[in-house]
């Protein structure tokens, strides 16, 4: 089984389209993988954003590192559960796209995501024009067969240290190959922005309270791309009871930051 459109690739069919304005869409998540985590759930709502943003400009572009303000938590999914996907596009050019959307599972809605804007940049750079744009119209009529994702293996955290009693530190490596490099991107491989932030909060639940779950997300930034095999420090930082700082740099540079919120018990 190829990886392109494979490994990193998290909408099935587009229900309906609205050129450079919406769109709804599903991804079955396939029942024979370990776990479906939350921050794979946002990626599957801003990839069907791409899908519009990239259309709407004719291809020339795709966004990338995407940067989220807010990002809410509402419900865990399954593997074997189906994602209703709905995006709508609030401004799109060449240089940017601004959108907001969310997923669903049989009507109970999993995450939501506000404010979220993603820089556009050449589509050739990562991933080839023709390609997209076929793929994109398979999404629009039959739909892509299900069942293509074969899971993740998460990148090796290794615990460093508790800094003092509200911080945690971990040395994250990113591997030099992994299939998901394929969809993310075959011209150009990019560490996903949604392992890391995945990474990120694992190491966080670490200070929370017993029985806290993450209940929002906000101030995600990227600041610059993260290739196979760097090695990133990622701290957790509690802010209070209920809100926790989360970083990553690597060479002494600052790539990734953001905050989580957290709530006692998981909504029902």
């Amino acid at each position: 089984m190829a990886d392109h459109f494979a490994a990193f690739s998290f909408v099935d069919r587009i229900t309906s389209f609205e050129p450079g304005v919406r769109a709804r869409g599903e991804f079955a998540v396939p029942a024979g993988i370990a776990a479906f985590p939350s921050c794979l759930v946002a990626e599957a709502v801003g990839q069907l954003a791409a899908w519009v943003a990239m259309e709407h400009i004719g291809f020339r572009g795709r966004p990338v590192a995407a940067l989220a303000n807010e990002t809410t938590f509402h419900g865990e999914v399954h593997p074997g559960d189906t994602l209703d996907l709905a995006v709508e596009i609030e401004q799109c050019d060449d240089d940017a796209v601004a959108y907001a959307g969310f997923a669903s599972v049989a009507g109970r809605r999993v995450i939501e995501l506000a404010d979220c804007l993603g820089p556009m940049l050449p589509v050739a750079d990562f991933d080839a024009p023709e390609a997209l744009a076929e793929r994109l119209a398979l999404l629009r009529g039959p739909g892509a067969a299900p069942g293509r994702f074969r899971g993740i293996v998460a990148p090796t955290v290794q615990a460093d240290a508790v800094l003092d009693g509200d911080s945690l530190s971990a040395t994250l490596t990113v591997p030099t190959q992994a299939p998901f490099f394929a969809d993310h991107f075959p011209r150009r491989p990019v560490f996903p922005a949604t392992l890391l932030l995945d990474a990120q909060i694992r190491l966080a639940m670490q200070l929370a309270a017993p029985g806290a779950k993450p209940a929002r997300m906000t101030h995600v930034k990227m600041r610059s791309f993260i290739a196979p095999g760097q090695v990133l420090r990622i701290e957790a930082r509690r802010s209070d009871a209920r809100r926790l700082k989360l970083s990553a740099e690597t060479d002494g540079r600052t790539v990734a930051t953001a905050r989580v919120d957290l709530r006692a018990t998981e909504a029902q």
